[in-house]
């Protein structure tokens, strides 16, 4: 499929990405889709992708940047203790934009989607001066309560699901030239265990948050709204296989990495006693700081404005 964007069109970009899918209620080519949440109540989300911001086509091929576009907002559905749905999407870029290109970037989103058993079910396509991916999550409850971040309670546990700092070891490896080394996998497509966030509210989790801004801006956001503080043990914490080598061949301390890095995706959560399916790395605690014990850097966090 040769040719621009442009030449490709609206229409065309949704029946190449949608061609054999399933039929739906009512989904991609009408002007609105129809989706089937039993429960009754949709968990709903958006996150937005913007080139040169928070990807580079020059480091991440079009398909992984769909599947990242899409695992964002996924695990935002997850962290609510919901299950994945469905996602609409907004896409723009230039016209000269290669038509191979948006339909490569289009399948990732499908092909994540579809790894959590949601499916693309709309959205727009439009001109743009760069590459801007919006994508919209929905979730369905289940019948179950939100685990919402203000739930937290002093006496907790608190339990990692996933593995921390691999995207950001991956992003700091592609920006110091070493695009061999295993971490530039986990930045270009995180891993979120999408299944464990209903695994964790069915388990009772009293709050939960996926690791977008990195684990200390997060766990910050807990402890703000649930009025609490944390007692994080820093060697607890389920760490990315890939984290080590690129530590080594970086010169960087992976705990940068591991405290401070987003866009892993992993959950957080809180519960009232430990579960052995999830490691317990630390405690709910009176007051409103979160303490780092073991620490050997000060944790920082990602800053949309910065």
């Amino acid at each position: 499929m040769a040719g621009r964007l442009d030449e490709l069109g609206e229409f065309g970009l949704v029946a190449a990405v949608t061609a054999g899918s399933p039929p739906s209620p009512a989904g991609p080519g009408d002007d609105a889709a129809v989706v089937a949440v039993p429960d009754g109540r949709v968990v709903a989300t958006t996150d937005v992708l913007v080139e040169g911001r928070h990807f580079r086509l020059d480091w991440s091929a079009p398909y992984d940047v769909g599947r990242k576009a899409a695992a964002q907002s996924l695990a935002d559905v997850a962290a609510m203790g919901a299950r994945p749905v469905a996602l609409l999407v907004g896409f723009g870029a230039p016209g000269s934009f290669v038509a191979d290109d948006a339909v490569a970037l289009a399948r990732g989103l499908a092909d994540e989607a579809a790894a959590c058993g949601a499916s693309v079910v709309g959205g727009d396509v439009v001109a743009a001066p760069a590459v801007v991916v919006s994508v919209t999550a929905l979730g369905s409850l289940d019948g179950r309560a939100p685990v919402l971040r203000s739930g937290a309670r002093v006496g907790d546990v608190v339990v990692v699901a996933g593995a921390l700092g691999g995207a950001a070891a991956g992003l700091a490896a592609l920006t110091a030239g070493r695009d061999d080394l295993a971490a530039v996998a986990a930045h270009r497509v995180p891993s979120p265990p999408y299944a464990d966030g209903v695994a964790l509210a069915e388990a009772g989790a009293t709050s939960m948050i996926d690791v977008s801004d990195g684990l200390s801006g997060d766990l910050r956001h807990v402890a703000v709204a649930s009025g609490v503080g944390f007692s994080i043990d820093v060697s607890a914490l389920p760490v990315h296989a890939s984290v080590g080598e690129a530590a080594a061949a970086l010169g960087i301390d992976e705990q940068e990495w591991v405290l401070g890095g987003g866009d892993d995706h992993a959950l957080v959560a809180t519960l009232p006693a430990p579960d052995p399916r999830w490691p317990v790395v630390g405690r709910v605690v009176e007051g409103d700081a979160v303490e780092w014990v073991g620490a050997r850097v000060a944790p920082r966090a990602w800053e949309h404005f910065a």
